[in-house]
């Protein structure tokens, strides 16, 4: 298999994920499709150092080292809100094998509870961000994490702990808003 075959085979898979960490750390989906394609074009650069095993952890590490390289060089941009492209109106959620109503009523309590979400989570600062979206959305093991992050794992799980108080915190804040 030659170079270029291998390459798709271990990276296209994680592409989703890749996307999904850039958005949620630039808070821009267009600048999230450039960055996740100047990271893949920099891991295709780089695939004769990747020493083998799971390609995800080192794909998504160079994914959140171009992003912050991004965002440095873009700071101003960077602040930006993110906006979601769910489109709960033509979603169908799936519970145990049972649709839920696609009533008006309920897509739009759907629609609101993710706003609030989406909101708290804009909120927390980048590091707690990143952790969280990998953790909680990207399901990846604290390892993967500490791997990615090029940090020790105590520092994941203490970041990861922050991040969900002080995303309970901020959760908290906005109900008593509404």
């Amino acid at each position: 298999m030659d170079r270029t075959r291998q390459f798709e085979a271990l990276a296209l898979p994680h592409l989703n994920a890749a996307y999904n960490l850039a958005r949620w750390l630039l808070r821009d989906e267009y600048h999230a499709q450039d960055v996740v394609q100047e990271a893949f074009l920099r891991a295709f650069r780089y695939f004769d150092s990747f020493k083998g095993g799971d390609a995800r952890p080192w794909l998504m590490g160079i994914v959140r080292n171009t992003c912050y390289s991004w965002m440095r060089e873009n700071s101003r941009r960077a602040e930006q809100p993110l906006e979601l492209d769910e489109d709960l109106e033509n979603d169908a959620y799936e519970h145990g094998g049972h649709q839920t109503q696609n009533n008006p009523e309920t897509l739009l309590m759907q629609k609101h509870e993710s706003s609030r979400v989406n909101a708290a989570i804009e909120r927390l600062p980048a590091v707690f961000r990143e952790t969280l979206m990998l953790r909680e959305l990207e399901d990846m093991s604290y390892e993967e994490i500490a791997q990615i992050a090029g940090i020790p794992l105590g520092t994941v799980m203490s970041r990861l702990s922050r991040a969900r108080r002080l995303l309970r915190e901020i959760l908290t804040e906005v109900i008593k808003e509404d």
